[in-house]
């Protein structure tokens, strides 16, 4: 998106693989919600930019920026299963299909 941040998804025959940028995010900041085929990832990113004349502070600059994604894959995922690493700056999901339920049919009495 605008922000720096950009959302991949890939659907697998055992589900899906999502990635997402989050360029300065903290795996920490990081949060990920899933309710049946919805995902949900959210981070805050905090920056902070000092200069410095020697041992004097001259000036401190922050800045916050969140960043927000949500999304609905075609089939609900079993979070029980559900795996998530953040490297350099890349958050990968390996979200596995959770099995469709059985149809189930009654007898008549």
């Amino acid at each position: 998106g605008s922000d720096g941040s950009t959302v991949a998804d890939r659907a697998r025959n055992a589900g899906y693989a999502v990635r997402a940028e989050l360029p300065g995010a903290k795996k920490e900041d990081i949060a990920i919600d899933i309710d049946g085929a919805y995902v949900s990832i959210s981070a805050k990113v905090n920056n902070q930019i000092e200069r410095k004349a020697g041992e004097r502070v001259l000036y401190t600059e922050r800045s916050y920026e969140s960043y927000a994604r949500s999304f609905e894959l075609p089939q609900a995922v079993d979070s029980g299963s559900a795996d998530a690493k953040f490297e350099d700056g890349v958050l990968t999901l390996t979200l596995p299909k959770k099995n469709a339920p059985k149809t189930t049919r009654l007898s008549v009495r």
